[in-house]
């Protein structure tokens, strides 16, 4: 009985731990990775994803606007911004800082639909199944996002920094099937080409296999991990092991790289993160040697 009590009392830590200290310990992961033309000028770029945004989470929307401050040149945002009916305008306030800044983002499914509960034992099963709650504001964020960003759902996009010439090909959201896998096509005369999406199925990354980069979220790193930040799920066909950071693809297109930022929320029906604190990740871009 005495250990019961032991393993019940751990028990209890672990929960308040995860669901009271970690889920709010909202860190910048750093990296590097050599993807432009060579001779061309480092870019900072902020992949912010999966802020799952509720409009009582004042430390989370103080903390995202002032990411600004990381002396950013670009921003990507790989969706799933919005947590609850009633986060439009506090999600968009928090991020009016970052929309002043060049940009591109796409959409996640809790972007149009608010979420619902959901038995957090099935995604050991598979990956979860689109049902949608009820309708969001989302022309709402879009106006607002756009005001800084360019819309890359379903569609291609260039932006010129600091002298490189990116361009960009973007999906809505593959886990809801909103992903229209034919409708994009690379820009012309660019530098270098970036993916934008948000959930990283293999099919996005074939896909998209020609980028340099892809940017992709939607997995939350695992949120609930093995000592080490070692993921179970996914929720996607993405690896366990890739299910954060960066990793190399190989495919019928080229060769490219993933970077999967493990976003800084969670749904408000599950609110723990363990071994898997929330994150942003601050990518600088540097040329190739070759």
């Amino acid at each position: 009985m005495f250990w019961l009590w032991i393993l019940l009392g751990l028990g209890a830590l672990v929960l308040v731990w995860a669901a009271l200290i970690e889920r709010n310990l909202f860190t910048v992961k750093y990296d590097s990775v050599a993807v432009l033309p060579k001779g061309s000028a480092p870019i900072r770029v902020l992949h912010i994803s999966d802020i799952h945004m509720a409009p009582w989470q004042k430390r989370k929307q103080s903390w995202v606007s002032q990411l600004s401050a990381l002396k950013v040149d670009l921003v990507v945002d790989t969706g799933d911004n919005l947590g609850h009916v009633n986060a439009v305008q506090s999600t968009l306030n928090a991020l009016a800082p970052l929309i002043a800044l060049p940009g591109v983002f796409v959409n996640g499914s809790n972007d149009y639909h608010a979420p619902g509960f959901r038995n957090p034992l099935s995604y050991l099963i598979k990956p979860s199944t689109p049902t949608p709650g009820k309708p969001l504001d989302t022309e709402k964020l879009l106006s607002g996002l756009e005001k800084g960003w360019l819309n890359l759902n379903n569609r291609s996009g260039e932006l010129t920094i600091k002298g490189t010439r990116i361009g960009f090909v973007g999906l809505d959201d593959p886990h809801d099937q909103l992903a229209e896998y034919d409708s994009i096509q690379p820009p012309k005369g660019i530098d270098v080409l970036f993916g934008v999406a948000h959930a990283p199925y293999r099919r996005v990354i074939e896909v998209m296999g020609e980028a340099e980069l892809i940017f992709a979220g939607h997995t939350h790193g695992g949120q609930v991990c093995l000592p080490g930040g070692r993921a179970i799920v996914t929720n996607c066909d993405l690896p366990a092991k890739n299910a954060r950071g960066l990793s190399g693809w190989s495919t019928a297109k080229g060769e490219t790289i993933l970077n999967v930022c493990a976003g800084l929320g969670t749904s408000i029906f599950a609110p723990v993160r363990l071994f898997c604190r929330p994150e942003v990740r601050l990518l600088t871009l540097l040329p190739k040697n070759y």
